[in-house]
């Protein structure tokens, strides 16, 4: 699994670059401190008594050197650690708010639209960054009676997105639901065509993805209940 994909440059400030990068832009240099990472993820489906999907909880954590990066400039400005992790919070979710929190996820063929993110906190754990939030479904929605799938991807490929896990096997934490429904949960691995595999190879720190070219390589979570 790659793992080194390249940040753009600060610079190159298009209306669809990676938003996340852009929460650094009020720290000089730091968006070129580490030109290439990742996130983990974790997710939890929110359900309520009666079986509905409310809402996807999730935790994204920044890859070790960019988390260290990171908690090292913050520790430099004002207020110290806790508060510059309360600012990066709030930057965070407004940049990546117009883009639904880079998580597309949809019940049988239909994509569902998602709701706004109240509840959010960045902390540090374990010497790493993780951006934790709950992202509501727009209207709650029934589980059992179809697949629910989503993906959490940079459309631009230049963060990796990918659940945590253990070599290559992600463990049970990585996709757990809530509430007493029975359900079974999978997460797929990418399967990208080779040419597209090809494509992501041969871009270099200053070159800009075309968009959505991060939808091949992003993994699908799979929930099935009855």
């Amino acid at each position: 699994m790659n793992r080194f994909l390249h940040f753009s440059s600060a610079g190159a400030r298009r209306a669809w670059l990676t938003p996340l990068l852009l929460i650094l832009a009020w720290m000089p240099g730091l968006a070129l401190a580490h030109p290439h990472g990742w996130i983990d993820i974790r997710v939890r489906l929110v359900v309520d008594e009666a079986g509905h999907l409310e809402a996807l909880h999730q935790a994204w954590r920044m890859d070790p050197f960019y988390s260290l990066v990171l908690i090292e400039e913050l520790s430099r400005t004002e207020g110290g650690l806790e508060a510059g992790l309360d600012r990066l919070g709030g930057e965070i979710r407004g940049n990546l708010a117009p883009f639904d929190f880079f998580t597309e996820v949809r019940m049988g063929d239909d994509e569902l639209s998602l709701g706004d993110v109240t509840e959010y906190t960045v902390m540090e754990r374990n010497g790493r960054v993780e951006f934790v939030f709950l992202l509501p479904l727009e209207e709650p929605q029934a589980l059992g009676e179809q697949t629910l799938e989503y993906q959490v991807f940079d459309p631009t490929y230049y963060l990796e997105v990918v659940h945590e896990a253990e070599g290559d096997t992600p463990p049970e934490e990585a996709l757990t639901v809530g509430g007493e429904l029975s359900c079974t949960t999978r997460i797929l691995p990418a399967d990208p065509d080779p040419e597209l595999v090809a494509e992501a190879a041969m871009l270099d720190i200053n070159d800009e993805a075309e968009p959505g070219l991060g939808r091949h390589f992003a993994e699908t979570g799979v929930v099935t209940c009855e």
